[in-house]
């Protein structure tokens, strides 16, 4: 922003030059041009009527002095003829009497008919361009002779370019003035929106801790700052609000469902054998409950938090959730196996990776059916638009798997699968996303080659030499739910 303000200023005081000094130097040009043709044509008069009795009786022996003391003192040539074109005298030759004849002259021929000249020519004599001014020599009536005066025009065009190059540097100061000043007033005019961009960022990680200051800036800057403090404290507040009202009301609702819980076994004893089956389902669905109160407590912190990611290492903590879960997985006939290649360290809120997993496993463990494998792999895989390489997880099961519509709606809060089973919050999905997208990745999924269904985690890498800047999402919650979140 700084550099287009200050091109802005620049481009505007360049126009104004411009339209300054461009009429200015043309005007110069013409009134050095026009003086140097009004002071021949003044003089060329005046030699006239000097020479005019010599010219009359074609007497030239005192004509070669006046002509050279002329020349000398004005810097010009002059050349005189008769009404014949012959030439009586010429300051630019060293000898007296007729030289040449200049009859075919175009300016000779009109003075010799009574008629005044002036322009430009070319003069071998003075070495190119030169001014003149051509004038008759008449004796009343009758044109005796013709008196023309050149001029050099260099001496002119010199003066004319010292005038441009005088404006031009002239211009080149008040450009480098401008731009010092032009920088200085850009950069106290974007002072308060890179204050701004700042507390935008800061205010985008999940806390405004320093606000951008209201003083700095134009006035209305200052507003806007002082309005962007105000709707960010006011923001952040509403935030604090739900968040502690949904850790609030999960925690608190613990306890009352624990006491119904208790209350309902406790009538077991005196319950009619009829009835028993009815005490499960109500045990079975404050189970479910507490689960999914245990699930949204999870995600209000994961939303709040706003822990770092640090470097873990995938291929440690895929062997140590595959060994947890290894005994749940033979109960129901199931394998779990690792592959892939080894891969480096990636990035990751503490604790996220492990609860994505387990959230992951949990759902293929569920879906596979017995006698079939779930498999944990990793690889390092290019991203699709980015093009940054990402560290990729893959869970994959060989249960039914999922169509695309219910792939799409998978990761949305409280949806379940309609072959889902009845224990399930439809939250863990939701978690593991949340937790993803703190540590800077994201998670898929895609049907499996063999069929069943292929979760895909994405981490970012950690490049050696390099810190990483983690920004788009809030963080998420130190210590892992683990099975209470999953779906």
């Amino acid at each position: 922003m700084v550099r287009r303000l200050l091109l802005s200023y620049l481009t505007l005081a360049l126009l104004v030059l411009l339209a300054l000094e461009i009429p200015f130097g043309i005007v110069y040009a013409r009134s050095e041009t026009s003086t140097v043709s009004t002071s021949l044509e003044r003089d060329v008069v005046v030699l006239a009527e000097l020479v005019e009795e010599d010219v009359e009786t074609s007497d030239a022996r005192e004509l070669p002095a006046l002509l050279a003391k002329y020349a000398h003192r004005a810097g010009t040539r002059v050349t005189i003829v008769d009404r014949h074109g012959n030439t009586l005298a010429d300051s630019a030759s060293a000898a007296a009497g007729p030289h040449r004849n200049l009859l075919r002259a175009p300016d000779i021929a009109a003075a010799l008919r009574n008629q005044r000249t002036s322009g430009t020519m070319r003069d071998a004599m003075l070495g190119g361009e030169v001014y003149y001014s051509t004038a008759p020599v008449a004796y009343r009536t009758t044109v005796g002779g013709a008196v023309r005066l050149s001029a050099p025009t260099f001496e002119t065009i010199n003066r004319i370019h010292t005038a441009w190059m005088a404006l031009a540097a002239a211009a080149l100061a008040v450009l480098s003035a401008m731009t010092v000043i032009g920088f200085a007033l850009a950069r106290w005019i974007t002072r308060p929106v890179r204050e701004l961009e700042r507390a935008t960022a800061q205010l985008a990680d999940g806390s405004l801790t320093e606000p951008p200051a209201v003083n700095l800036g134009p006035p209305e800057l200052r507003r806007l700052a002082s309005e962007f403090t105000r709707t960010a404290a006011r923001l952040q507040h509403l935030l604090r609000a739900q968040h502690r009202f949904a850790a609030d009301a999960s925690h608190q609702l613990k306890t009352p469902l624990t006491a119904l819980r208790l209350r309902l076994e406790n009538l077991e004893p005196d319950l009619h054998p009829h009835a028993q089956h009815n005490l499960d389902s109500a045990l079975s669905e404050i189970d479910r409950l507490v689960r999914m109160i245990q699930g949204l407590l999870a995600l209000a912190r994961a939303e709040s938090s706003e822990t770092a990611p640090v470097p873990v290492d995938p291929n440690v903590i895929l062997s140590d959730r595959a060994d947890t879960w290894n005994a749940f997985a033979t109960d129901r006939g199931i394998g779990i196996a690792l592959a892939g290649d080894r891969v480096g360290r990636v990035w990751a809120v503490p604790g996220a990776l492990e609860q994505i997993v387990d959230n992951l496993l949990a759902n293929a463990l569920r879906a596979a059916p017995p006698g079939t494998t779930v498999t944990l792999a990793h690889s390092v895989a290019a991203g699709r638009d980015s093009g940054h390489a990402y560290v990729e997880i893959h869970v994959t099961d060989e249960g039914p798997g999922m169509s695309d519509v219910e792939r799409a709606n998978a990761f949305d809060r409280f949806w379940r699968a309609p072959n889902a089973s009845p224990d399930g919050t439809g939250l863990g999905l939701a978690i593991a996303q949340q937790l993803a997208h703190a540590s800077g990745g994201d998670i898929e999924l895609r049907p499996a080659a063999g069929g069943g269904l292929d979760a895909v985690i994405r981490l970012r890498p950690i490049e050696p030499g390099r810190r990483h800047r983690h920004r788009p999402f809030p963080a998420t919650p130190d210590e892992p739910s683990g099975r209470a979140a999953m779906a």
